[in-house]
């Protein structure tokens, strides 16, 4: 199996580096594209040492700027792409098929060759272009994955809330068995009602 990793430079770097955790936990070889932006993020949100932690969990590394790339097309066999997080640049980018690097093409393609595309959307509040652009991706076959804790698995540390939403991420791509956490129905509900209300 063969997975793209895209890392953009919207807030939540962790998140990329529990995505590459994740799918190196399924034997999956991992070719990684980080883009300029997504460096700084993880250096100044994870540590000066984050991103070499983060290439050394990839099979390959490619240049944000190398469209030549083998990942750049449909002929290259991978099984889906994450991109985590995913800014609104690159939303928008992806949403209207803007291919000006490495990370928005290799989204591209997954969409062009109806493979599984998943978009950890990392903004808040959202405006009006923000949500178009997520329906208009949605519309192409894209899973918009905000990064949203599971509250109802009552996590301890920051770590497990981005370890839970990186192993949703790869459970979209269906590579194996879940890795996410699931919600256990023998818990009492908050305050005796529905879930779900």
């Amino acid at each position: 199996m063969r997975v793209v990793l895209g890392v953009s430079g919207a807030s939540g770097a962790a998140l990329a580096l529990d995505c590459a955790r994740a799918l190196a936990r399924l034997g999956t070889e991992i070719d990684l594209v980080v883009s300029a932006m997504a460096r700084r993020t993880l250096a100044e949100e994870v540590g000066p040492d984050a991103l070499s932690a983060l290439q050394a969990l990839a099979t390959r590394v490619h240049a944000q700027r190398d469209l030549g790339a083998a990942i750049a097309s449909g002929s290259c066999p991978v099984a889906g792409m994450i991109v985590a997080p995913c800014s609104m640049r690159s939303l928008a980018a992806i949403a209207h098929g803007f291919d000006d690097g490495l990370l928005t093409r290799a989204a591209s393609v997954q969409l062009k060759e109806r493979r599984p595309l998943v978009l950890l959307a990392r903004e808040a509040p959202l405006t009006l272009a923000h949500l178009e652009n997520m329906q208009a991706a949605t519309r192409m076959g894209a899973v918009i994955l905000p990064p949203v804790p599971a509250f109802y698995l009552r996590p301890q540390s920051l770590a497990e809330v981005t370890a839970q939403i990186a192993a949703r991420a790869v459970d979209l791509l269906r590579l194996g068995p879940p890795l996410a956490q699931a919600w256990a129905a023998s818990r009492p509900a908050p305050h005796g009602g529905d879930h779900h209300d």
